[in-house]
């Protein structure tokens, strides 16, 4: 039964990606998008981050077939400004897919839980965290990184 659950799981969160990628190319050119969107930041402590086990939803991503999923997001160290702002253009569109993909999913959870199907709500909820919330958090971390870096760029360009 609950392989069952977390196959049904699996499908709903990979039916909530379409779902993220539509809703973020309908709102992309808005400004909400543009000022308040792409500004999130859930948690802002590494440590944080390091203690619910963000870094673990890293090396999963680069470790497994996840790293083909989304072969925009490659860091090289060769690349100039203009590269590093448009791979963090795509780290905020992906994380806004998956934020709005996790919320997508968050209501079959509901659905789901007033029904009282519980075990099936909490799978859904679980697998949904892994697959939407966690991605979005990795996300806005290596964000934060990608500032450091551009930060790090203009200083160097306004000594020069």
């Amino acid at each position: 039964m609950i392989f069952k659950y977390l196959s049904f799981s699996i499908s709903i969160v990979f039916l909530s990606f379409i779902v993220g990628m539509i809703i973020t190319a309908l709102i992309r050119k808005t400004n909400f998008y543009n000022t308040t969107l792409s500004n999130l930041n859930f948690i802002k402590s590494e440590m944080i981050n390091k203690i619910i086990g963000v870094g673990i939803i890293k090396w999963i991503v680069k470790n497994t077939f996840f790293k083909f999923l989304n072969p925009k997001l490659k860091f090289d160290r060769k690349m100039n400004i203009s590269d590093v702002k448009n791979i963090r253009n795509e780290m905020t569109k992906s994380e806004i897919d998956h934020l709005f993909a996790f919320i997508f999913v968050i209501l079959f959870v509901i659905a789901t839980f007033y029904k009282q199907k519980y075990l099936l709500a909490f799978t859904i909820l679980f697998v949904n965290l892994i697959m939407n919330l966690y991605p979005s958090l990795l996300q806005q971390q290596n964000k934060r990184r990608i500032g450091k870096l551009l930060s790090k760029f203009e200083n160097r360009k306004q000594t020069n």
